[in-house]
């Protein structure tokens, strides 16, 4: 059992995203509730409301969290390209999914819902993951040779598919001992959706 935490003046708020963060890493969006978040932080049920409105405001808070975090980690793998786009994409594939497999409440919370994404800030720091994806296509794009015409569709397809890679393994269908390993899947649907992005940007381009 969990002990009630003391939190020091003016760092409500930031209790109650860690103790939303600790409920989430253990039951997933279902467990979260203002009430059990309050418990979790040692304040009253009433407390939370000083920060957010309900329910909706923390979780929109919890995805601007998760998506800045995620945001970092995969611009970090990606590392401006290096040393080509096709290694560094590999790279952030990778980053997406290990993100996935070690905050799969959060991940679960981020993605659940797209009205999570109507607070600015939470929006936001979604618009910039997918603009990180966005800037690696057009860079594999712009290394073969190709336009960055249909850069944001490929960027889409790609974010898709590793969505649904990583929801499958967190929910435990790919298993990469006994079904598939879900990097080797990632890895070639990217690779898919970048080889038809670059014939069609070539074609285009004559």
């Amino acid at each position: 059992m969990h002990s009630k935490r003391r939190y020091h003046h003016g760092s409500l708020k930031q209790a109650l995203i860690d103790a939303s963060l600790e409920l989430l890493a253990e039951g997933g969006p279902s467990a979260l509730t203002l009430t059990e978040a309050a418990r979790r932080a040692g304040v009253s049920p009433a407390a939370p409301y000083r920060h957010f409105a309900g329910r909706d405001a923390l979780m929109s808070e919890l995805a601007r969290h998760g998506f800045e975090t995620f945001g970092a980690r995969i611009e970090a793998a990606w590392s401006e390209g290096r040393p080509d786009a096709q290694s560094a994409m590999r790279a952030m594939c990778a980053a997406y999914l290990k993100f996935a497999r070690d905050e799969p409440g959060l991940y679960a919370a981020m993605f659940g819902q797209a009205a999570t994404l109507a607070d600015p800030g939470a929006g936001g720091a979604a618009d910039h993951a997918l603009e990180i994806l966005w800037r690696a296509v057009v860079a594999w794009l712009q290394q073969a040779g190709a336009p960055a015409q249909g850069a944001r569709y490929a960027a889409l397809q790609i974010w898709a598919a590793a969505h649904g890679v990583a929801m499958l393994t967190i929910s435990g269908h790919f298993d990469s001992v006994k079904t598939a390993d879900s990097a080797l899947i990632l890895d070639a649907a990217a690779q898919g959706i970048m080889e038809g992005a670059v014939a069609r940007a070539k074609e285009a381009k004559t």
